[in-house]
């Protein structure tokens, strides 16, 4: 897999500041408004190629050495930990409880705990356990005047005031700087298994259909084209079967009993339809597993794109994306209505347009939006970056201008 920090220098300012501490990175801030500097914020780099170029120049900040553990009260699943944490370390860290954090970030032995809740990443398993809103009960910003603020709290039962969590998930760090972050837990489960499953692309349909009615209750449902399996097994050989057009993924997570009896059930419903599938339990289901979480991170891919829309949409949606270039990588979370889309071919700026305005013109019938994850930086200002424009997109300058003011925290990137 290729090192993000090697990609994309251009967005990475020339001047790079490490705190220490929170207190450090406060006078940091402070004097980069004395200075009238703009802020970037990073981690592990890993989405530093998401969202728009900056419009001002500055200093970034490197917080991987925020990395501490505050408090791990494992009897209340509940922890407490600095930003600059890698989401691999604290997965590390949580096993030894026998709990986790049920997102799935690509390359989380980079990917920080802060540029996660910033980009608000997930994978996979967003069909079982939801997305990082869902887990953080507290978190801990750095402001505009460099003083540490507090949102919600390192309880779950915490109801007082407003969920001012929720704003800092996915602002892409234009809000304030991440420093602390108190999230809630799961167990571990005791059995875990993936089903894959065949399809042709008049079976992906009806496959995706039977797996919503299904007395099955899977907590992943993903899709990948014949051009992803290749791109997978270039990198693990015969991970994943190239046979059919299309495969679908299923994965289950359960006690040992419920995942037999689930993967059972799939069975008799799969025979039905006459065509087969391939069960894979426990370590054996590891490496596929892994393959689909860290699919949407493709730094070589000339254009990628993420679209949403109405889940019933996405079978319907992958075979016309399909359609527009016989090598593009597909992958869809397709229980959610995710669908990520890799061109590889050296396409120019003005096919890339048209292509991501056929896209966007499928999304919105289908009740949905598309971004653009990763392009040529050059591209971004003559691109719909971020897709359609948004309604409720005043609102969200209006969050801005009070809570940064002076446009310190990567301005410009959000547009």
């Amino acid at each position: 897999m290729e090192n993000p920090t090697d990609t994309l220098p251009s967005l990475i300012p020339a001047t790079i500041i490490q705190p220490e501490s929170v207190a450090e990175l406060g006078d940091i801030v402070r004097q980069a408004v004395g200075r009238k500097d703009a802020v970037f914020p990073f981690g592990g780099r890993t989405m530093i190629d998401f969202g728009l170029p900056p419009t001002r120049s500055g200093i970034g900040i490197d917080l991987r050495s925020l990395n501490q553990v505050i408090e791990y009260p494992a009897r209340d699943m509940t922890i407490t930990v600095q930003a600059g944490i890698t989401l691999a370390e604290l997965q590390k860290i949580l096993t030894k409880e026998n709990q986790r954090l049920p997102i799935d970030v690509p390359l989380a032995d980079l990917a920080t705990l802060g540029g996660v809740v910033a980009t608000n990443t997930s994978g996979p398993r967003r069909y079982g356990f939801g997305t990082l809103r869902d887990y953080v009960l507290g978190i801990n910003v750095v402001n505009d005047q460099g003083h540490e603020v507090k949102a919600g709290g390192r309880v779950v039962k915490n109801v007082a005031g407003y969920d001012m969590c929720k704003l800092y998930i996915g602002s892409l760090g234009t809000l304030g700087i991440i420093t602390q972050v108190t999230l809630k837990l799961k167990p571990r489960p005791e059995e875990h298994a993936l089903a894959i499953l065949d399809c042709t692309p008049q079976s992906l349909g009806p496959v995706l259909d039977q797996l919503h009615v299904s007395r099955t209750r899977p907590v992943c449902i993903d899709v990948l084209n014949q051009a992803a399996v290749r791109a997978i097994n270039q990198q693990n050989p015969g991970l994943l079967p190239e046979t059919a057009p299309w495969i679908v993924i299923v994965g289950f997570e359960e006690n040992s009993q419920a995942v037999i009896w689930q993967i059972q059930q799939l069975v008799k419903e799969r025979y039905q339809t006459g065509r087969g599938l391939d069960v894979r339990f426990g370590s054996a289901a590891d490496p596929p597993w892994q393959a689909i979480i860290d699919f949407p991170h493709r730094p070589k891919a000339n254009l990628s794109f993420k679209a949403n829309m109405v889940s019933s949409a996405t079978a319907d949606f992958c075979l016309r994306v399909g359609t527009l270039d016989p090598e593009i990588k597909i992958q869809a979370h397709a229980g959610n209505g995710i669908v990520i889309g890799h061109f590889v071919d050296k396409l120019t700026i003005n096919e890339a347009r048209e292509m991501l305005k056929q896209i966007q013109a499928w999304a919105t019938a289908d009740q949905g939006n598309v971004v653009v994850l990763h392009c040529p930086a050059e591209w971004k200002r003559e691109l719909p970056v971020w897709g359609a424009p948004r309604a409720d997109a005043w609102l969200m300058r209006v969050v801005r201008e009070k809570l940064d003011p002076h446009h310190i925290f990567n301005p410009g990137r959000m547009g």
